[in-house]
């Protein structure tokens, strides 16, 4: 069985440590004061990014952990992995619903439960195959734009010490409905920047994360189905672990307005081609 945290060390990102390793270290105390005991909701945090920033945020105590996201499977395997990661702490208080941000039952909650003190959205579509015809792209800007500024409208009336949403590289130019729809998101939220602290981070690939190529071949090797990869992209990875830190430092450290990102050069590019064939050869 193949170590894909290790595999990602060796064979993807060349890290053998975090890329934030250093500003985690440095900031320590910054980030305990803002999550000790503190309220947290996550929504969206049943995916491979959410998650990560969890798991990130769950190092510095926070009394109470609200999850949402419409993936009831996902936050059921989210709470095993909390519950069975040796050393972790899982607050006392931590509730996980499977529920749409925009229902009618996501609001009551937001009012019956908050304020929180630390809110991160992660709801979001992600893959450009969304734009395939004008049902996927009409559901695309709902949710990545529509939908979220209808939750900043209704925050802002209880506004949280610290807002993060997560964006996207292809934010920056954009060159397609996905892109874009993210930098509208961006500059929507910026919008609320009187109301309460906000912040987003872009970042590049997340190494393995769900429904992205690299952990389709986890599939097709359980199902011995044949993989397919281009031979002639490269990308930027992040680790799953680095994706959850950055979004946690923008949230937790940011100034209203701004956007983080890796400080990425051109020789960290990873081909496809290259990580295919040393996944196959492990």
């Amino acid at each position: 069985m193949i170590d894909i945290g290790s595999f990602i060390k060796n064979h993807i990102t060349n890290r053998k440590e975090s890329f934030f390793v250093n500003d985690l270290e440095k900031y320590k105390q910054q980030l305990t004061d803002a999550i000790s005991g503190k309220s947290v909701l996550v929504i969206g945090g049943a995916g491979t990014i959410g998650s990560s920033y969890i798991r990130s945020v769950l190092k510095y105590n926070p009394k109470r952990l609200y999850v949402v996201d419409i993936s009831e499977n996902g936050l059921t395997e989210l709470t095993r992995d909390l519950r069975s990661t040796l050393g972790g702490y899982v607050p006392e208080d931590y509730k996980t619903y499977p529920i749409n941000f925009n229902d009618s039952v996501f609001y009551r909650l937001l009012e019956n439960e908050g304020p929180f003190d630390i809110v991160a959205n992660f709801a979001a579509h992600k893959h450009v195959r969304s734009e395939k015809d004008h049902y996927s792209i009409t559901a695309l800007l709902e949710n990545n734009v529509i939908r979220a500024e209808k939750f900043m409208s209704v925050l802002k009336q209880r506004p949280p010490q610290h807002f993060f949403c997560v964006s996207t590289d292809k934010a920056a130019n954009p060159v397609n409905i996905m892109g874009a729809s993210k930098k509208i998101m961006e500059e929507m939220i910026m919008a609320y920047a009187n109301y309460f602290p906000i912040t987003t981070a872009r970042f590049a690939n997340v190494a393995f994360s769900n429904g992205s190529l690299l952990d389709g071949f986890i599939q097709r090797l359980m199902k011995r189905q044949p993989f397919s990869v281009p031979t002639d992209v490269k990308r930027y990875f992040v680790s799953p672990d680095e994706s959850g830190q950055i979004c946690m430092l923008a949230c937790m450290l940011g100034q209203t307005g701004e956007i983080f990102f890796p400080k990425l050069e051109e020789y960290q590019l990873t081909s496809f081609k290259d990580i295919t064939e040393e996944f196959v050869n492990h």
